[in-house]
């Protein structure tokens, strides 16, 4: 059964991300992340980067991550990425 913030984002055709305020996350190969709606930056350094969102805890790892921009919507990870994963 759907909730009501689902049958009203249904109803208006609006992005479910944007009406249950979840993260869109959009990698791009395994050079760039960029994750829509996240809540705060947890740690970041050149092999780890923890964003907490809605949804729980993500860790982006790698090797020479760059956080190449953060502004209150969004965070743009680049680098050599090796894994994307949710605690």
């Amino acid at each position: 059964m759907r909730s009501v913030k689902e049958q009203v984002a249904s109803f208006l055709s609006l992005p479910k991300e944007v009406a249950l305020d979840l993260p869109l996350v959009m990698a791009t190969g395994r050079g760039e992340v960029n994750i829509e709606n996240y809540k705060n930056l947890l740690e970041f350094t050149e092999t780890k980067i923890r964003v907490r969102t809605r949804e729980g805890t993500m860790t982006i790892e790698g090797e020479r991550l760059k956080l190449r921009q953060v502004t209150t919507e969004n965070v743009l990870v680049s680098g050599l990425i090796s894994g994307i994963k949710y605690t």
